[in-house]
């Protein structure tokens, strides 16, 4: 894939943001946004994919451990479905278990104190869900060779 990635990690309050080089290859933290409707979220995300020169959204769905679809994961579905008709780039859903815990065990090794890390983990669960994306179109795109 040619072009910028904007990762989203969906949440009631706060969405996480990522976005990745024009290559597509790594990901970085693009910040969070505080929202308090779907509106504001789908007004948010948009602004954002414009922001960054974004041609793909991937927003990620929060599955239980077994792979099931809970509330959640639900809701999700339907902010995606609906910033679906508005969006203007390709929108996609990726698996998203354990980033939020995987960030917040990277700010524990870094020392980070729950009050600095508010609002980044968002940040760094988008930043890790979206770089698991990146890496398996590279997978795939290699044809399975590794890349």
């Amino acid at each position: 894939m040619r072009g910028r990635v904007l990762g989203v990690d969906y949440g009631e309050r706060r969405i996480g943001l990522a976005v990745s080089d024009p290559l597509g290859i790594t990901a970085q933290p693009a910040g969070t946004v505080t929202i308090s409707t779907p509106r504001e979220a789908m007004r948010a995300v948009g602004d954002a994919a414009t922001r960054h020169g974004a041609v793909h959204v991937v927003v990620g769905l929060p599955r239980s451990m077994s792979g099931a679809i809970g509330p959640k994961a639900r809701e999700v579905i339907r902010f995606v479905a609906a910033f679906q008709c508005t969006a203007s780039v390709a929108v996609s859903l990726w698996d998203e278990r354990l980033t939020s815990v995987s960030a917040g065990r990277v700010f524990d090794q870094g020392g980070v104190s729950e009050r600095d890390r508010r609002g980044k983990v968002d940040t760094m669960a988008a930043q890790l869900m979206l770089q698991s994306y990146l890496d398996a179109l590279r997978r795939t795109s290699a044809g399975g060779r590794g890349a």
